[in-house]
């Protein structure tokens, strides 16, 4: 193969808030840490461990207003995007690095509701998405499908 790839696709769950950052000319990012676990079983102590890794996800402009808006610390979400490593200099003048995954795409696993409680959206908050799929159907009518 004579290209090359960089693309980073996660599940995991918010660690805070989306952290805005706003610049001159009305462009903006977003920034959270997202938690992604694996677990396995320890086979000489029958131990069930899980490790945890963290992941600095940055998102721009509309799509960092619209994270903002709707996520919250805890709710699970998908996020497709690239790996890209910054380095900058800290007070003392030494180099440091960071690793982050821009985020080229997403999509909201659970509401506010379902990761705040745990438990199902009530019948008010999944209104709006049953009124979006019928207006999502074709102009004839003839097909059923949402899609």
């Amino acid at each position: 193969m004579s290209g090359t790839l960089n693309k980073v696709m996660l599940i995991g769950h918010l660690g805070d808030v989306v952290k805005m950052h706003y610049f001159d000319g009305g462009n903006c990012i977003g920034r959270f840490p997202l938690a992604t676990n694996e677990t396995y079983t320890n086979k000489q102590t029958n131990e069930r461990i899980t490790n945890t890794e963290w992941h600095n996800i940055v998102v721009r402009n509309k799509a960092a207003e619209i994270c903002e808006k709707y996520l919250t610390k805890g709710d699970k979400v998908y996020i497709e995007g690239r790996i890209k490593t910054r380095k900058w200099q800290d007070d003392s003048g030494n180099d440091r690095y960071s690793t982050e995954i821009h985020c080229t795409d997403f999509t909201f696993l659970t509401t506010k509701n379902e990761s705040g409680n745990n438990q199902p959206a009530n019948q008010e908050a999944q209104k709006p998405a049953d009124q979006n799929l019928s207006s999502n159907q074709n102009e004839e009518g003839s097909d059923d499908l949402p899609f």
